[in-house]
């Protein structure tokens, strides 16, 4: 296989394909923008072709590119899959999951001391990352997933329905300006996650049209938003499934009973032949076991 090209040009190669960015291709190779640049031009030098027009801010596969691209790409993914194949005959113990933060520390934390006291023969590996897992690639058995659903190349399932309530901490409905009904929140801080739309959309169900759903924070991590409503910071949408427990506790109460769901859920996801390995059943069965005793899955 002498004309084979650099393992490394195609790596590099195929991730800037893959996010038509070489910023993010050397995020995830864990390399320098530089590099990916270097490597892939090694590789147009190899071939004699060019396979990226390289725009103002933007990268745009060329012909040639187009052409190679889904070979290396389907190339990589089997090569990944029977890693992981072969992984799992040798370390039949250790089972990987990848999980958001907030849905780890929030939910699936209070459920695992159960998991562990039921399956001492696995070995538990819970990755966190906001960024969505590659299952042909990473080594990763199986992921819980945040979104709509569902997703090219893999098994989605339901797991657990969301929907949002305000939350906060105990003293704010007391005070000068105590919560008592959803207009009282125009003299509290709105606290936002993402984005300004789920206020927007509460609001307009509890039929309070005179607060501007817009002021307020935006904070992209569902955990310290709750840990600040939680310090009476403000009042925080707070997703059921996430929540139960600080509410259960008294750390955070809810002010008013108006609910609205959400078109978003989470979803458990892993490759179609992944509960041919027991261990990868038994997790999913037990996460699928652990939603139903909490009353959130539809």
């Amino acid at each position: 296989m002498k004309d084979l090209p650099p393992l490394n040009a195609l790596r590099a190669f195929e991730a800037g394909a893959r996010h038509l960015s070489f910023t993010k291709a050397a995020e995830e190779l864990h390399v320098t923008q530089a590099a990916v640049s270097h490597q892939v031009k090694a590789l147009e030098t190899h071939l004699g072709a060019s396979l990226f027009k390289r725009l103002t801010r933007k990268l745009v596969l060329t012909d040639q590119g187009a052409m190679l691209y889904p070979v290396v790409n389907e190339c990589f993914a089997q090569i990944a899959e029977t890693a992981g194949r072969l992984r799992g005959q040798g370390e039949s113990r250790t089972l990987t999951v990848s999980i958001t933060p907030s849905f780890g520390a929030k939910w699936l934390i209070h459920h695992l001391p159960r998991f562990w006291a039921d399956h001492p023969e696995i070995d538990l590996r819970l990755h966190h990352s906001y960024q969505m897992a590659d299952l042909r690639r990473d080594d990763v058995d199986m992921a819980v997933r945040f979104g709509a659903g569902p997703w090219d190349g893999v098994t989605t399932e339901f797991l657990l329905r969301v929907d949002y309530t305000p939350v906060c901490a105990p003293s704010l409905l007391q005070g000068d300006k105590p919560l008592r009904q959803p207009g009282d929140l125009r003299h509290h801080t709105l606290l936002h996650e993402d984005d300004h739309d789920g206020w927007i959309q509460w609001l307009a169900v509890a039929g309070v049209t005179d607060i501007d759903p817009r002021r307020g924070p935006i904070i992209d991590d569902s955990t310290v938003i709750l840990h600040a409503a939680a310090e009476g910071q403000g009042v925080a949408l707070g997703r059921s499934s996430l929540v139960a427990e600080d509410l259960a506790s008294g750390r955070l109460v809810k002010p008013f009973d108006v609910t609205v769901l959400s078109d978003l859920a989470y979803h458990l996801v892993y490759l179609p032949d992944a509960l041919e390995r027991a261990k990868v059943k038994t997790f999913r069965d037990f996460l699928f076991d652990a939603a139903q005793a909490t009353g959130l899955e539809l």
